[in-house]
Formats: C-alpha cells, structure tokens, sequence
C-alpha cells in the first residue's frame, strides 16, 4: 500500500480525516508513488484557527529576526538541492536538469526576502504642519493562503511563503494533489528551522479545500497560479469575500521570429522554451510568428530541432524532455493536435502515439510543430499546455504586433531580431506583462514582479520582489501632535 501523506497544522503533522485520497503518480513510470488526501473544510479551519493565534505573536517578531529563519532556510534549500530535484523529477516529470533550474529561481525569491527588513521601510514627514509629524507604516495583513499548481511544486511555493512570513504573516500552502511530495519535503524543511507552531502549514486538497480557504474569514490574502478559468473564479470569490488576490492564470506565449534574427540561436532558444518542460510552464512559447522571408528557414530548422530532441525519464542521462503531468493530459494534448489538422493546420512533426523504451506506461507526448494554423481556429484560441509549437507566417512587423496584441492572454510576448530600432517598437507596443527580446522564457528575477497582464492575472500586485512585500502588508497613516 502506498504511502498516505499528511497535513502540518499548528507545528505537527497529522493525519488527514478524509474521505477521500487521490493517487500521486510519477508520470514517466505510471508508478504510485504516494496518496494525498483531500482535505475536509474542518481541517482548513483548524489550520486558520492555528494561524490566527500564531499571528499575535508572530507580527511582534522584528522583522530582523523573522529573517533569519529565511538565511537558514536558504541554507537548507542548498544543501538539499538534488534530493528536491530528484523528488520533483519523480512527480512531476521534467528533467533533473530543469528540475535544478526550478529550485534555482525558488532559492532566489528566498534570498529576496531575506532584504525584507530594507524593503518594508515606511516614510515619514516632520512638520506636515506646525507641530505635526506624518509617518507611513508597513503591517502585516494576517492569515494569508497560497494554492499552487502543479507544475513548479518547488518553486511557486517560494514566490510566497519567505515573503509572506517575513513581513509578518502567518501562511498556509495548498500543494497541488498531482505533485504534494515536494510540499511535503519542503515543509520538513521548515519544520527544521524551529518556527514557532502555527507560522507555516501544509494542507493538502483539491475543489473543497480551496473552497474551504477562500471562504474562511481568518484568511486575509489568497496568492494562486494556474488556469485562466480557475484564476478567474478563484479571484472573483475572494475578493465578494473582501480578500487580496494575486490570481495567475493561463498563457499561449507568442514570439516573432524577423528575417534578421540569428536564426540558429531563434531556434535554439525558442525550442528550449516551446519544449521545456513537456511545454508545462506558464512562459512556455506556444505560437512563432515568421515575418517575411524567416517563415522557410526557421520551420526548416525547427523541424530538424523538434525531430532531434531525446524524449523520457527526467532522471536518465541526456534526456532533454519528459512526459505531460497524467494520462488525461495525454489525451487532451494529442486531441488538440488531432483538431488542429482537422482545421487546417499542416503537422511538420508529429508527437503523438509515440513511447519510451523500458516506459511503455510513460505519458509522454513528443515535441510537435504545426505549421499554417489559422488564426481563428479553436486551436489556437486554447492553452495547450504541452509540447506542441504553433508557426503562422505574416508581412511584416505590424501585422506581427497586431497577431500579438488580438489575443486573450498577456503572461509573455518575445522577438528575436538583430535590430534595436524592432526590438524598441516591440517592448514598447506588445501587450504582454513580461517581455523577451531575443529571449525565449522571460521569467522575471525575484527582485522583479512576474508581470502578467490581460487574462494571464487577476488581481494587481504580481509575486516575488516589492509587489510581494506591498501584497503582504498593509499601509498604516500616522498622524500625529505632541505639546
């Protein structure tokens, strides 16, 4: 039998009262490698009542000190870095490699924090009027919830958590139920560091968990990542409940590929992005725009990078890609390439039906590219989330930028070019939140705000750096006279 996994409430793991348990499956191997429960409400309330009673005490922590468990937190995290990567490996299927990558850019955001006491400075005025003296102050805002998708379980976590306890607040992390043993790994990190009970807590759930957090009214501020449509429900219930929100959602990333672009790296660089991670990552380019005469060379050489790619277990030596996150996945990801031929669009090279040797069970779908697909199919309107790379072919740059800007979505926008006067014109008039120039995955350092604009974020101040540390406190106006 497999493993069942338990929450952290109030300083102590515990076993969940559920029902009901899902299975936690490695997706390269089809092997169970653990059961996460689903969490009842009661146990939200538990974990919020705890929380709230830590807050009291935990707000009047200097913020000099909360920080140190941060240092030693990041001490932690870099001691254990392969073992976390493994384990993400495991569960969540990307490379080793990738894996790395993730925690990487997990640590970083910790590091961040640990400026919090620097970043948390209010300001002040002496004699606003005769006498009068005006102070602006930085508190805590209370209880605060993240739930987390599942396909960075080590490092969306840390977009929130060293931010939200650095400043004050007290956090509960609702893991993703496909990949819960990172969470889990990561919280008996923490456990480590003699927080005091009630500061961190590990709920794990699905629908009803996350009901039961956004409904609470101990939990002041909810932080999510994942898809457009949850991020849109899970922001409009939070916020008719007087909440924060931070709500990101889904992506289909463009790029425009101008004829002067050095079409070797263009290619390179765009194939690690639209390929990376089986395509699972909210900054994954999803659509090439070729313009002019970049259109044949660049789907040529795509083509052969495609085709050439060494797809299967995360953990073997040279793997560069590894399978979708379940089975369902799967299926959803080749049923849009099916469509999308069915539309009209040409399959340069096909991904479907295809296995991994010694991981027949695996779901992997390998890198696909179609060509032609027209811009007002269904295919194109949906976040595949896989590792297919859409290529449509225009004039020129306007029409370009226009292609760009007519869509849903704003989580990324990149050019490859060799000329600053198109890469000017470009940052300046796409629609997007985070932009790359001659860059395939502009992911945002800690010490920026991962900006996400139209429906790639709900919500108005984005996580990691000064958005995080503004998102986690609240502003306090003082005004005052003395005889």
């Amino acid at each position: 039998m497999s493993e069942e996994l338990y929450n952290y409430i109030d300083g102590q793991w515990q076993r969940s009262a559920a029902a009901d348990y899902v299975d936690v499956t490695n997706p390269a191997t089809d092997e169970v490698l653990a059961r996460a429960p689903l969490s009842p409400a009661a146990e939200v309330d538990r974990a919020a009542q705890a929380a709230q009673r830590a807050f009291e005490a935990w707000r009047r922590v200097p913020v000099v000190e909360r920080v140190q468990y941060l240092y030693k937190l990041k001490a932690l995290l870099e001691e254990h870095v392969d073992e976390l990567a493994r384990l993400i490996t495991q569960e969540c299927g990307k490379t080793f490699r990738e894996s790395v990558g993730e925690l990487r850019r997990g640590i970083e955001n910790v590091e961040v924090a640990c400026g919090t006491p620097s970043l948390i400075q209010g300001y002040n005025n002496e004699d606003i009027a005769r006498g009068i003296d005006e102070h602006m102050f930085r508190q805590p805002v209370g209880v605060v919830a993240a739930i987390t998708p599942f396909n960075f379980p080590g490092m969306i976590p840390l977009w929130f958590l060293p931010y939200a306890i650095a400043c004050g607040n007290c956090f509960i992390l609702k893991p993703s139920e496909k990949t819960p043993l990172t969470a889990r790994r990561l919280f008996e990190l923490l456990d480590d560091l003699g927080l005091p009970p009630g500061v961190v807590q590990l709920v794990n759930g699905a629908r009803e968990t996350v009901e039961a957090i956004l409904d609470h009214p101990a939990i002041r501020a909810i932080s999510f990542v994942g898809s457009t449509p949850v991020a849109k429900a899970i922001y409009r219930r939070a916020a008719d409940r007087g909440k924060r929100v931070q709500a990101q959602g889904g992506a289909k990333n463009p790029v425009i590929i101008m004829p002067d672009a050095d079409m070797e790296m263009a290619v390179r660089v765009v194939a690690e992005s639209a390929y990376g991670c089986a395509g699972q990552r909210c900054l994954a380019l999803a659509d090439a725009i070729t313009v002019g005469d970049a259109h044949d060379l660049f789907l040529e050489m795509m083509a052969d990078r495609a085709a050439g790619l060494k797809v299967g277990y995360g953990l073997d030596e040279g793997v560069e890609m590894g399978p979708v996150i379940t089975r369902e996945s799967k299926a959803r990801v080749e049923g849009l390439i099916a469509l999308a031929e069915q539309e009209g669009a040409r399959v340069v090279v096909d991904g479907r039906g295809k296995r991994v040797p010694g991981y027949e069970g695996g779901y992997f779908v390998f890198p696909t590219l179609l060509d032609r697909v027209p811009p007002e199919s269904q295919v194109e309107r949906t976040e595949i989330f896989g590792p297919v790379l859409s290529v449509f072919h225009v004039r020129d740059m306007e029409e370009a930028i226009r292609l760009v800007n007519s869509r849903q979505y704003g989580n990324m926008a990149s050019i490859f070019t060799t000329s600053g006067a198109h890469a000017r014109r470009f940052r300046y008039e796409a629609n997007a939140g985070n932009i790359g120039i001659n860059i395939g995955v502009a992911a945002p350092m800690a010490f920026y705000p991962f900006s996400g604009w139209n429906e790639s974020f709900f919500g108005d101040l984005h996580a990691q750096g000064r958005h995080a540390i503004e998102f986690y406190t609240q502003t306090k106006v003082v005004v005052e006279r003395w005889g």
